[in-house]
This record gives structure tokens, sequence and C-alpha cells, in this order.
């Protein structure tokens, strides 16, 4: 089934008036050459432009809240490692979430699910702005995962389950990207209000980002009806099933150390750039992020890199790259720190990238479930991650916690070495279109 099909608008979307009601598909084959061609690549672009909307008013809180840390721990009078844990607290529901609406899924309609859950995020991102102490700004932000990750959750299974083979590494690599964008602007966004109007006005802002996707997802993303042939929401055997393929297991593994080493790097390093000798401002810092800037490209030609070079050579690269960058963000020089966080961040998002169309293509029955095992492991790396770094930055030093983000990355090398694919499935970057 093509995933044209479950976007509103435009003619290439509609469905055939042929096709049996609740299954839509996009017919390109039976058009001519010069017809399907004009159709296919305004269709291909749309799609791709709205998948990228859906992960940022999804991801955009996600990590903004990390360039507000220094006002953060002003407001809230608290060590960087109290306040990076509460403000990572969000990845404790994601992970929670992403597990729950997996084995839920086969009973959650796609569209509906995604904006209750967005519409939901904005409620508690707007409470953040009043949040009395810091229990209680973890618990919202523990609450915000939980929508943030069902909204998340659901679009991959919609990707999983409607993108062609050709099609997949085009829309994962949309969404993805959508994501890095998030990341770039949500903390780009939080940094420069916060400075200029202070924390309450800067999460208004972002509760009305999130609204505003609910609203992009109800016009937007088609009335999916639940999985197809599931007559229980209950997916034990399918979750044992995926845990007993190695392949998967490998890639849930992977998933957990990439957030792990994400999440410690570019949360503690906004305390380095702020403190001697970078001494950065909250404008400054917030600027310092447009380091995620090319990870938007590396993120987008990630499947078809990926055709070329295999999925483990692909990550295996892609984290070597994070590993260069990790030895420059210890330099005590500005532009060798930045050159630095451009290495992470394209390196992990990329092999984010690469490992998500993985799972999505090595689960061969019950996407939904297996997007959520990975996602739930992915997310539970970077709670995880928060807490040990954390301590680590407090007791002993940047320093240490950059050993500590090496050492994940090592194992997260052994563990893409079981990322093997079958005949079946094929090669991963085939779907870069």
């Amino acid at each position: 089934m093509m995933i044209g099909s479950a976007w509103k608008g435009g003619p290439p979307f509609r469905p055939s008036a042929h096709e049996p009601r609740g299954r839509v598909m996009t017919d390109i084959s039976a058009r001519t050459p010069a017809q399907a061609d004009h159709a296919h690549v305004p269709a291909t672009v749309r799609r791709a432009v709205v998948i990228g909307l859906i992960a940022f008013f999804s991801l955009v809180d996600l990590f903004a809240a990390q360039a507000m840390l220094p006002a953060l721990i002003q407001h809230y009078q608290v060590s960087p490692a109290a306040m990076g844990l509460a403000v990572n607290a969000c990845t404790l529901g994601m992970a929670i979430s992403s597990l729950a609406t997996g084995l839920l899924s086969p009973l959650i309609d796609r569209r509906i699910g995604i904006v209750c859950s967005l519409a939901l995020l904005s409620v508690f991102t707007a409470l953040l702005a009043s949040a009395p102490n810091l229990a209680v700004f973890a618990g919202l932000r523990i609450l915000q995962g939980l929508c943030m990750a069902s909204a998340f959750a659901l679009t991959l299974a919609h990707l999983g389950e409607q993108c062609s083979m050709s099609e997949a590494g085009g829309a994962f690599a949309a969404y993805i990207a959508g994501n890095v964008a998030s990341n770039l602007v949500g903390r780009l966004l939080s940094a420069s209000l916060t400075g200029e109007l202070g924390l309450a006005p800067t999460f208004y802002v972002f509760a009305a980002l999130n609204l505003g996707g609910a609203l992009l997802v109800g016009g937007t993303l088609g009335r999916g009806g639940m999985m197809a042939g599931v007559a229980s929401a209950l997916r034990s055997a399918a979750i044992l099933d995926h845990l007993g393929n190695s392949r998967l297991r490998a890639a849930f593994g992977l998933g957990f150390c990439i957030l792990f080493a994400f999440i410690g790097a570019f949360t503690f390093v906004n305390f380095v750039l702020v403190r001697p000798p970078l001494s950065l401002g909250m404008m400054h810092l917030g600027l310092v992020y447009v380091v995620f800037l090319p990870s938007i490209l590396t993120t987008l030609l990630a499947g078809r890199i990926a055709a070329r070079t295999g999925i483990r050579p692909a990550i295996w690269g892609s984290l070597g790259l994070a590993g260069l960058g990790l030895l420059l963000m210890l330099s005590p020089r500005l532009a060798l720190v930045l050159s630095g966080m451009v290495l992470v961040g394209a390196g992990t998002f990329f092999a984010q990238a690469v490992t998500t169309g993985f799972v999505g293509k090595a689960a061969t029955h019950d996407q939904g479930v297996a997007s959520g095992l990975y996602l739930a492991s992915y997310f539970a790396g970077g709670i995880v991650g928060t807490a040990v770094l954390g301590q680590l930055f407090d007791r002993v030093g940047w320093s240490a916690c950059v050993a500590g983000i090496a050492a994940v990355l090592v194992v997260a090398a052994l563990l893409a070495g079981r990322l093997t694919t079958s005949d079946a499935q094929g090669r991963l970057g085939a779907a870069s279109g």
C-alpha cells in the first residue's frame, strides 16, 4: 500500500472509486508515464513536507527545554544534574508511552490518536509556565513525554504500514529530518524567547506550536482505520516474537545507545558553553544550535547512503563521526567545540534514521509493536543517559561525561554489527526512492 494514499488533498491522494471501502490506494501504474511523472513528484514532495511537519510539531518540546537549562537552574535554584534530570524526564514518559502505544496501536486510529496526543501536549506545555517546584516541573515533563511518544510512535507505525519498499527510506528520512529541524528550531526559539521574554511566555509559545500540529494532522492525515486483521490489542505474542529476533534486539539496543549519547552530549554541553572560558549568554547559546543544520541534509540522505554502503558501514561511519566530535568538544576553543557538536549531531541523527528505517522493515508483522519497542528502548536510553552522565558531570566533570558517552558509542558500534538484512526484505537504502 502506498503512503500517498493516507494523506488528504490533491488528486494523487484520492482513492480509486474501485477500491474497497477502508482501503485506499494510489494507482500510479494505471496512468500514462507522463501523467505518473507529473503527479508523483508533487505528491512525493507534499508528502515529505507534511511528514516532516508532523515530526516537527510532535517533538519540538523535547529538546527545546535543554537550551533553557541555565535559566531554569537559576529559577529553581538546583544543581545541573537535578535540572537536567527534570528536563529530560520526558524521555521516561516517552519510553512508557512508546511501548503502550505499540501494544494498543492495532485499536488506535492513527489520525485521531496523533491529534489527541498533540492537543494534550499543548495543555501540559502551557502548564509548565506555572510549575511551582522542580517535582511538578518533572511530572509535567513526563506527561509531555507520554503525548510526544504516542504521536511519534503512531506516525512511525503509520509510515511502516503505508509505505511501499520503494518509498520507505524517503518517508522515514523526511520524518527524522523533521525531528532534526525541531531540535534546531526548538532550541533557537526557546533560547531567544527565554532571553527576551522569560520562561512563562516561552512555554506558551510552544503550547501554541503543539496545538498547530494537532490542527495540521487533522487537516492532512487521512482517516486510517485500525490495523487490518488484528483481533486483539494485547500483542504479547508479537512482543516475544520481536524480542526473539536477534536483528531487532540489536536495533533496540542501538537505539538506546544513540539517545544515551545524544542526550548526554547536548544536555551537559550547555553548562560548558555558559561557563568560563567560553562564557556564552542565552542569546548566543541559542545561536550555537545552528550546528544542527548539517544534520538535516545528512539525515535526508541516510537511506540513499545506506543503499550504497550497506546498513552496517553507514552506521559505523556515522558513529565514528560522532566519536571524533566528542574529542573536539573537549577543546577550550569555541570553534572546535562547535565543530564537534556538528559531528555528534550529524552522526547520531544519521544513525537514528538508518536504524529507525531498519526496524520498520525488519519487522515482518506488527510494525506498530516493533516501533513501540524500539522507541521505548530509544527513549529509555535518554533518561538513563541523563541520570548516569549527570552524576559524572557533577562529581567528576565534563571530561568524564565525554568518556562515558564514548564508551556507549563503542557499544553501539558492536550492536550495529548485528544489523543484517535478508533477501526478502531487501536493502534499506533502496527505499530512498
